[in-house]
């Protein structure tokens, strides 16, 4: 969530981010009439509690004719205050709801608009020329039946659509995309972390994915738990309601975990293959730093993303995503987006996000520097979801007999194997 102080002292700036963002503006004249609701409800009540407590004072004091008339305003009293405490409960209350739909505050640097109106920043690698090497590209689905590592009927027979098994080299390639990226991160300085797959509501919510995200989120309504569609989740709500001194950060972690997600609002999109799944597994990157160095922390996370997709040796562009695009934590969100050669088109492969103290206000995580503590900044940034880099490995790699060469980086975790043959024609 956002500071309420800046709400007062800056509402045109939360009106223009609320409409970058394509959400309500007159949200922001909602919480400003429930947060003044709320201050002044607060300060009758103490006043009417510093009185309440004069008059216990004065009521042993007073004399048999004015004990009477005392006794006759504690009780007036009493009920002001039982009624003061109801409204000041009831008014933080409506500003605390107001303020949970209320998105962070968007760059400035950020472009203005939808899906479509992001920006490119830079592009690597060169995108491979099929027809002058003599063969149509096969996409990865028909790549991964023939060397034997994808099989998305049974999985579809098993769980349904947009399920699958990775079988044989489909499997080990996981395993090693997984080990290689966690090397790297490890030798960035990143904690690596198994975290838990399932999460209580406030873990969910404080990492703001209870409100517009909610949709692609699973529950399980018995155990009131829910699944999670990112590490960043459990990695946000590990130092959940704790201080933290300032000698400490930055504290970076790389999480493992399986990933869920309903892809609600998908319909008819990428339903070939396992570019779009339900389930699929994920290295995530985590920072804790403090909000004045969260910038600088933003584009040392997409470094080490560009590093990992170079060391994959794919064509990729790095993306400024648009406003309306970010995501209610996210103040500025990169993504990184591979050339899939049989879409003829780049498609997210990993993303970034600088989510300044949104999420840590919300969390109740705060840092310490000398007397003063503070909320401090929140950062992610996914370094190998692994069903999409399968994607991006299988059709940048291919060759015209099927086969796929295995990047340099992999071939350590993959017992020294340079190409992937098929094993069915």
């Amino acid at each position: 969530m956002i500071d309420l102080r800046l709400l007062r002292e800056d509402p045109d700036r939360v009106r223009a981010s609320q409409r970058a963002r394509g959400e309500d503006v007159a949200l922001v004249d909602s919480l400003l009439s429930a947060d003044e609701r709320r201050r002044s409800s607060g300060v009758r009540f103490d006043e009417l509690r510093a009185e309440q407590r004069s008059l216990g004072k004065l009521i042993p004091k007073a004399s048999p004719d004015e004990k009477a008339e005392l006794l006759k305003r504690a009780e007036q009293l009493k009920a002001d205050v039982k009624a003061a405490d109801a409204e000041r409960g009831a008014a933080d209350s409506e500003t605390q709801e107001l303020l949970l739909q209320l998105g962070n505050l968007v760059h400035p640097d950020v472009p203005v608009g939808g899906e479509e109106d992001f920006v490119t920043l830079e592009t690597h690698g060169d995108i491979r020329d099929f027809a002058a090497e003599g063969f149509e590209p096969k996409d990865h689905l028909e790549l991964g039946t023939i060397l034997g590592a994808i099989d998305t009927e049974r999985g579809a027979k098993v769980s349904g659509s947009r399920f699958y098994f990775l079988t044989g080299v489909g499997a080990l390639l996981e395993l090693a995309l997984v080990n290689a990226a966690i090397a790297q991160a490890t030798a960035a300085g990143f904690t690596p972390m198994l975290t838990p797959a399932l999460v209580r509501p406030q873990s969910m919510a404080g990492t703001g994915f209870l409100g517009q995200a909610a949709q692609d989120v699973y529950h399980l309504d018995k155990d009131d738990l829910y699944l999670v569609g990112t590490s960043e989740v459990a990695l946000a709500a590990y130092h959940m309601d704790e201080i933290i001194d300032a000698d400490r950060l930055p504290l970076r972690y790389a999480g493992f975990s399986p990933c869920f997600r309903r892809e609600a609002g998908s319909h008819g999109k990428d339903t070939r293959g396992i570019f779009r799944v339900h389930q699929f597994d994920k290295v995530e990157m985590f920072s804790y730093v403090a909000p004045e160095d969260s910038q600088a922390e933003h584009q040392r996370l997409l470094d080490w993303e560009k590093q990992w997709l170079t060391s994959l040796e794919l064509p990729f562009r790095v993306i400024d995503v648009a406003s309306a695009d970010l995501g209610s934590s996210a103040s500025r969100k990169f993504d990184c987006e591979a050339w899939i050669p049989t879409q003829g088109k780049y498609r997210e492969l990993t993303s970034t996000s600088d989510c300044t103290e949104f999420q840590s206000r919300r969390l109740q995580i705060r840092v310490r520097d000398g007397k003063q503590v503070k909320p401090l900044a929140t950062l992610n940034g996914t370094l190998c979801a692994v069903p999409r880099t399968i994607v991006a490995i299988l059709e940048n790699h291919q060759q015209a007999d099927g086969s796929v060469r295995v990047p340099e980086v992999l071939r350590p975790y993959l017992g020294g194997r340079e190409v992937l043959e098929p094993v069915a024609k």
